[in-house]
């Protein structure tokens, strides 16, 4: 369970630059596909007008397919647009009450740092400074966040917005530790996968405890927002194995991913594809019979 709720976070940590290069690519391709093929039509002197009509349709094709890319880029940079506001609101929020917290705009993380939730070692509860602080954060994030959710509910009903833009579709409270821990590996690596989610599931319910509306904030799928996972000591923020960097990496994160309705695009741009390598088959065949 703990491997997958780390994929799908990591999913989401590199979705927008990974669905961008795709995309990019596949236009690219066909572009080269397309200069080969005019190219080759240019050095012939009887093309006929049904390899020229072809032609045309692929240009077509491309040109759908250059919008099509074009626009789920941009609604991927409004995404990330619209976390880094999200991200930006919630730092501003939190060190008006004396909480400074650390911003990763690029992955969309919001470090909580040894100074506002601090664990001791081998231990997941929340002191009482680390408990005031969670509150502090409990408070921001009902505050915050639902100006960027896509859906709230009543228990029974479900609100959505008319026209949602890019909105939250999971808020990840992630549980880290350090490397240290039992001499015996295996028993080390067990209990600090288990420390570290008994850290985030204690900081959600500390959360939920304090702000209960926040259960009430939805994706589009009509799914709860807010999940925890756990890390372990896998993804260290300070190197070093030293106490300080042992403290900072004793930690919390809150990742924030954007929903981007990316199937049907997806969908749309593969039967462009489809039309065009159809087209460029043709295309093919008709050089192939004028030879």
């Amino acid at each position: 369970m703990l491997e997958q709720e780390a994929e799908s976070s990591e999913d989401g940590e590199n979705y927008f630059i990974s669905m961008t290069d795709m995309m990019v690519g596949v236009l690219f391709i066909f572009i080269i596909m397309l200069m080969v093929f005019a190219l080759d039509f240019r050095t012939k002197t009887d093309v006929n007008e049904d390899a020229l009509a072809v032609a045309r349709e692929v240009a077509k094709h491309l040109e759908a397919l250059q919008a099509e890319v074009h626009s789920q880029i941009t609604e991927l940079d409004a995404a990330q647009q619209t976390r880094r506001q999200l991200l930006l609101d919630i730092q501003t929020q939190l060190k008006a009450e004396g909480l400074d917290v650390e911003v990763d705009e690029a992955n969309g993380v919001l470090h909580l740092t040894e100074d506002s939730v601090r664990f001791a070692t081998d231990h997941s509860d929340l002191d009482d400074k680390a408990k005031a602080n969670v509150d502090k954060i409990a408070k921001v994030l009902e505050l915050v966040v639902p100006k960027y959710s896509a859906c709230h509910s009543d228990g029974e009903t479900f609100v959505c917005k008319d026209e949602p833009g890019s909105t939250v579709e999971t808020i990840f409270i992630e549980g880290h530790t350090d490397v240290t821990g039992s001499s015996d590996v295996i028993q080390r690596e067990k209990r600090n996968w288990q420390l570290s989610t008994e850290r985030a599931v204690n900081t959600y319910r500390e959360i939920v405890a304090v702000a209960a509306d926040i259960r009430s904030l939805r994706n589009l799928r009509h799914e709860e927002i807010v999940s925890v996972s756990g890390y372990s000591s896998t993804r260290p923020l300070a190197p070093g194995t030293d106490e300080l960097a042992y403290a900072k990496n004793r930690r919390i994160d809150l990742r924030f991913v954007m929903e981007v309705d990316s199937k049907q695009r997806l969908k749309d741009i593969l039967k462009l594809t489809d039309d065009m390598k159809a087209q460029i088959e043709r295309l093919n065949a008709i050089s192939s019979s004028t030879k």
